[in-house]
């Protein structure tokens, strides 16, 4: 392994505090039914004067925070509201670096009271196209899937296609993707493998193993803001087991590689890997003991970083 500190890549990725950045940020507010009211995400300048402009008649606006007008006391009427005044924005051209043209996904992402507790599909404030989260700095979920042969000790490696909406050509996970409304991360991860792998459910059930997740709060190059949990998963395949090649798909994927531990690090540590993807790994060689505190001098930073809380 390459004796060179990991800790620049989880910066990359990890590169944003809410306590310690100088931006002047709007606390978003939402009230859960338990009645006491909770900061859900953070609206930044840009945001706040577009909200002043075009959104009073979802949004109470001030400068000591941003709530739901009290007419939309419900779930219902919550997402009805904001996929009327997200689509507008859509239409018209606002926030085009992240919602513009093609970046828009028609994608709901579920948006959860508090993100490290609640009930899949359940303690869920409103759910919003996936590509507006960052707008409101809502925090995201996502599953991601290392398949490891264990005999051979290689994972399997794909490059991102070129015509990707966001950081194409870059190298990922095996499997990944984010957990729309109304499915569960193993259900979402079971739906990414096929799609964008070729692995059919039997066998990814089979093999496939929880393996806890990770949490990070990521700031674009444009300034927006990405908290993402990512709760990730190793696919192990035994020794002497004909498992299935992983092969491209659904066109998000250029093709794959089966590379040993070190070549894999060591595109990790030449960062051509997708920053969240990046992470995902340093957690997997943590865990099967490839990252160890004698190899790596930061590694109880590292090990903090990739499980963060967003500071609110």
């Amino acid at each position: 392994m390459d004796p060179k500190s990991l800790l620049p890549i989880v910066e990359h990725c990890d590169n944003f505090s809410v306590r310690g950045t100088t931006e002047i940020l709007v606390p978003f507010y939402v009230t859960p039914p338990e009645g006491v009211e909770i900061i859900i995400g953070w609206i930044r300048a840009p945001v706040f004067r577009t909200f002043l402009e075009t959104g009073k008649a979802v949004f109470d606006v001030s400068e000591s925070g941003v709530r739901f007008v009290s007419e939309l006391d419900s779930f219902e009427k919550r997402n009805v509201a904001l996929a009327t005044l997200c689509e507008m924005w859509h239409r018209s051209g606002f926030f085009s670096d992240i919602i513009g043209g093609r970046l828009w996904r028609n994608e709901l992402y579920p948006i959860y009271y508090n993100p490290f507790k609640r009930r899949f599909n359940v303690d869920i404030a409103f759910v919003l196209e996936r590509t507006c989260c960052t707008i409101f700095g809502l925090v995201t979920h996502g599953c991601h899937m290392t398949m490891y042969l264990e005999g051979e000790q290689k994972i399997w490696v794909p490059t991102r296609a070129k015509t990707k909406q966001t950081w194409p050509g870059y190298l990922d996970n095996s499997a990944a993707g984010g957990i729309p409304y109304g499915l569960t991360p193993t259900e979402a991860l079971v739906k990414e493998c096929l799609e964008e792998a070729s692995l059919e459910e039997n066998f990814v059930r089979e093999y496939v193993r929880a393996a806890g997740a990770i949490s990070y709060f990521y700031q674009t190059s444009n300034g927006w803001l990405q908290p993402e949990v990512q709760y990730v998963y190793d696919l192990v395949v035994p020794a002497g087991v004909n498992a299935p090649e992983p092969k491209p798909s659904d066109g998000e994927v250029e093709h794959f590689e089966l590379l040993s531990i070190d070549h894999v690090l060591d595109r990790l540590g030449n960062g051509l890997f997708k920053p969240n993807c990046a992470l995902v790994l340093i957690d997997f060689f943590i865990r099967h003991g490839h990252i160890t505190p004698e190899l790596e001098p930061n590694f109880l930073e590292i090990l903090t970083r990739i499980h963060g809380r967003f500071g609110y």
